[in-house]
């Protein structure tokens, strides 16, 4: 009979075979987890979807639906600290395509044509033999609703477009359909998944909800009226909301983004919308929007397209609903540069994943290239996000980012937000306000979360605010993000100085 160290003995041959298959097994996992192909994404951009409406979410409100939205955190993940690094809608849209901050890609607001040369992730895909396709909300070039490079099809239309009865450019054809716009654009999404066949594909898909003003379909019109609507914190005009504010910022609310004026009248006005009016109809515009990202996952679902497919949904920018006497977003405030973002994938991410890292716009381009295993050509410009499927996945993220910069210039056709420059760390927020006689701001988020207090002249907290301001211009100027860009107001004709001569 053999002895228990005879017994479990292992000839050497066999077990440094045995070692070397472990570690390639090893080797293989470690591979596989750097490059979690998948054969399809499907990239949803929503607009002005603040990061709280959302049925799971603890500060949504109570009547608020989004089971869509819901089965997605369930079964996937919920990037809880998501953000955008300009609040504005064609900014924003520039960086999701490009991976890079503004200052980098040039598409300053919602008028300028985007810059030629300007390369977008898809051109890359493209360039790997996958299919792509944009459907929806473009808003960059303004009324331009032309086919852009990098998409295979093309399905869009002029600037901010229309709620009700939207005509499409389809690949340069324009078409004009009947209904709501959300379903136009959800159905048309539809038919280019049952086209796509075997490719691979990569869509994109664009809704014009939730965007002011507010108009949900007419079967959900009035669905939320019987409930109440809760007043922001911060939206009464008391000392102790605007005692240490910006001067600026009391005054916006009396300006065509501010509840005391806004673009037609003051807000609880009639026959103005009140606040609460204002607020249900955006709740029943989300409810509208969710109903129409349901039926895109159920396709995937049903066709089998899922267990291939990662799906990313995201908003444009965050909104504010009286908060701070403010409507609309541009600000450095949370409810402004906060959005939802949300990753589905069955059987690749493990149901009801929180992460808690900061997410950003920034890195939607590389978690697709990522996710596609598609390398960036190396003569294109440096992105500046970073991929997040580790952080979906489950796998390492060592040396995640501590904090992010946020950058809004100053627009003439909407003056009463400022040029905007802020840092935002885990805790700390420092905002500097450009070409204003004014204070700037320095909030303690973890104390202070709706950032009613602002620090900036405590004297405790001097040096953070110094700190903090100069990590701030130091990291935009060794981006060189210190170019003011100017734009002259409409009319205004320019010609060669040498012909005034």
């Amino acid at each position: 009979m053999r002895d228990s160290a005879t017994r479990y003995h292992t000839p050497p041959r066999f077990g440094q075979a045995l070692g070397l298959f472990a570690l390639a097994l090893l080797a293989l996992g470690q591979a596989a987890l750097a490059k979690p192909t998948f054969k399809n994404v499907v990239l949803i951009l929503s607009d002005d979807h603040r990061y709280d409406f959302l049925g799971f979410h603890p500060d949504s409100p109570d009547f608020l639906e989004t089971p869509n939205l819901d089965r997605m955190a369930r079964q996937g993940a919920h990037l809880a600290n998501a953000f955008v690094t300009t609040s504005l809608c064609s900014p924003s849209r520039a960086t999701i395509l490009t991976g890079q901050y503004m200052h980098r890609h040039k598409v300053v607001d919602n008028q300028r044509a985007v810059p030629n040369g300007t390369r977008f992730f898809p051109e890359y895909l493209q360039a790997a033999g996958i299919s792509t396709a944009y459907v929806g909300k473009w808003h960059m070039g303004h009324d331009d609703d032309s086919p852009r490079n990098g998409f295979d099809h093309w399905a869009s239309f002029k600037g901010q477009g229309v709620y009700f009865d939207p005509e499409f450019n389809i690949n340069g054809k324009r078409k004009k359909f009947d209904g709501y716009n959300a379903d136009v654009t959800a159905n048309l999404a539809l038919d280019y998944l049952k086209s796509v066949g075997e490719k691979r594909f990569f869509l994109q898909v664009g809704f014009k909800a939730v965007h002011y003003p507010f108009q949900p379909a007419k079967r959900h019109h009035g669905r939320y009226d019987k409930f109440d609507v809760p007043r922001p914190q911060t939206m009464s005009l008391t000392e102790r909301n605007y005692e240490t504010q910006p001067n600026w910022v009391r005054e916006r609310r009396y300006g065509i983004h501010g509840i005391d004026h806004m673009e037609t009248g003051p807000l609880d006005n009639d026959p103005v919308p009140s606040l609460p009016g204002l607020y249900r109809r955006f709740a029943e515009t989300v409810h509208g929007l969710d109903e129409n990202v349901g039926l895109i996952l159920d396709y995937l679902d049903e066709s089998g397209l899922a267990k291939d497919t990662l799906v990313l949904y995201l908003g444009d920018n965050g909104f504010a609903l009286g908060e701070h006497g403010f409507y609309d977003k541009r600000d450095a405030f949370e409810e402004s540069i906060r959005i939802p973002m949300l990753a589905y994938a069955p059987g690749r991410i493990q149901p009801g994943t929180t992460v808690s890292q900061m997410a950003l716009n920034l890195d939607v381009a590389q978690t697709v290239l990522h996710g596609m295993d598609v390398a960036q050509p190396s003569d294109t410009p440096e992105m500046s996000g970073r991929s997040l499927l580790p952080l979906l996945l489950g796998q390492a993220a060592d040396g995640w980012r501590g904090h992010f910069l946020y950058e809004y210039h100053w627009e003439w056709n909407f003056p009463a937000t400022p040029t905007t420059l802020a840092i935002r760390t885990d805790r700390y927020k420092y905002v500097y306000y450009h070409g204003i006689w004014d204070k700037n701001g320095l909030y303690d988020l973890e104390s202070d979360p709706h950032e009613r207090h602002n620090l900036i002249r405590i004297p405790a907290f001097a040096e953070r605010a110094k700190q903090m301001n100069n990590q701030l211009f130091g990291e935009l100027a060794e981006a060189g993000g210190l170019t003011m860009p100017i734009r002259p107001p409409k009319g205004v004709q320019f010609y060669d100085r040498k012909l005034r001569r």
